[in-house]
């Protein structure tokens, strides 16, 4: 019964969020991409989404846009500070890449938007793109 309560809460999720106009579809479905953790908000003008990424030099950090999706990716570097005469008796800090790729729901501007990065949160300000006018009245000769 308890993970039929649980399916219950996951729908509801789902339709609430669908419901809203705000749907946001996880495109990479790489199995590190769960390390880093994002949220996204829905500003009206723009998207905020945010990325808890701590540990990494803003240096090893990508951000590309390309029309509706967003991609992050980072670099976490093992430290070289070790002596050579230490042994690693404990080890829960992950190294290596982790991705994440997202498709939102309006395109992004990509000249306009933004990122920040402090105290290991990865902040993007994403301004959905204007649609352009392509409507053109033609003048009768």
């Amino acid at each position: 019964m308890n993970h039929l309560v649980n399916r219950t809460h996951l729908f509801d999720d789902l339709f609430r969020d669908v419901a809203s106009g705000f749907f946001v579809k996880p495109v990479s479905t790489e199995a590190t991409s769960k390390n880093l953790k994002v949220d996204i908000l829905d500003t009206g003008d723009s998207y905020q989404l945010h990325a808890d990424i701590a540990g990494v030099e803003k240096d090893n950090i990508q951000v590309d846009i390309d029309g509706a999706v967003v991609s992050l990716k980072a670099e976490l570097k093992q430290p070289v500070d070790r002596q050579e005469d230490s042994k690693v008796l404990h080890s829960e800090r992950q190294f290596g890449t982790v991705a994440r790729r997202f498709e939102l729901p309006a395109e992004i501007d990509a000249d306009k938007s933004v990122a920040e990065y402090k105290d290991g949160v990865l902040t993007l300000t994403l301004p959905k793109k204007v649609p352009q006018d392509t409507q053109k009245r033609l003048t009768i000769n």
